[in-house]
């Protein structure tokens, strides 16, 4: 039986709000932090969580705006993202205070640990490894694949997996090829899944495609459940003992 619980944590400052899910027992597991994307925390993130709970691992989908916040201004998210994305060191740092509250759970197993984020929480995520985390995958749903110091990638010690929708103008093929010679030029263990027919945030089933108020944005199911299974595939592999 699935356990959740509401954390608080503090960084930079700010209380963060986050989301805990336990599986049922006693006995320690593998352990996956997730990051939102750019709005913010809402039920899609944490149902992910409480979904990796009923599967046998604990969770922890992390906050990193405050107060738990949902962004609803257009133009002060993407400010936000966008301020973000030109810091990875404050990426790094927002992400690995989410790190520390998870490993802090007495059932986390500290050797078994993974990290998932969906756009900007994906790059949040390849941020984490990049500056070394001991991560044993890292998977980004839809993430922006430019990297600030592509030569940190030297610093990743996990697998990587990264699900792109073919049609995404935002992460358009020149970033998917600049990201493939940095996983290459990295030694990094690395694949990518390309979704043909997916537009950005195709794994958001709150997100109808909308070609008027949301261009290039929208849930694609099909590509979102094939996403999903890869990201199992790759927790399968690192994780053999889930088996």
């Amino acid at each position: 039986m699935v356990t959740t619980r509401r954390i608080e944590y503090p960084v930079d400052g700010t209380t963060m709000v986050g989301h805990l899910a336990l599986p049922g027992g006693t006995d320690r597991r593998p352990a996956v932090l997730i990051a939102h994307e750019g709005p913010g925390l809402t039920d899609h993130q944490r149902e992910r969580a409480d979904r990796l709970a009923e599967l046998g691992y604990v969770a922890f989908a992390l906050d990193y705006h405050g107060g738990g916040r949902f962004i609803e201004d257009r133009e002060e998210m993407f400010a936000r993202v966008d301020e973000l994305l030109a810091d990875p060191d404050r990426m790094r740092a927002l992400a690995g205070a989410g790190l520390a509250v998870l490993t802090a759970e007495p059932r986390v197993d500290s050797s078994r640990l993974a990290a998932i984020g969906y756009c900007l929480g994906g790059t949040m995520a390849l941020e984490l490894a990049r500056g070394g985390a001991d991560l044993k995958a890292v998977v980004g749903f839809h993430p922006s694949l430019t990297a600030t110091r592509p030569e940190d990638a030297a610093d990743i010690t996990g697998k990587v997996l990264v699900c792109v929708g073919s049609e995404d103008p935002i992460i358009p093929v020149e970033q998917r090829l600049a990201f493939e010679e940095e996983m290459r030029a990295a030694g990094v263990d690395w694949r990518m899944t390309i979704h043909g027919g997916a537009l950005h945030s195709f794994t958001h089933p709150d997100l109808d495609p909308d070609p008027t108020t949301r261009p290039g944005i929208g849930y694609h199911r099909a590509s979102a459940e094939r996403a999903w299974r890869a990201m199992l595939d790759l927790f399968d592999e690192v994780f053999p003992a889930m088996v």
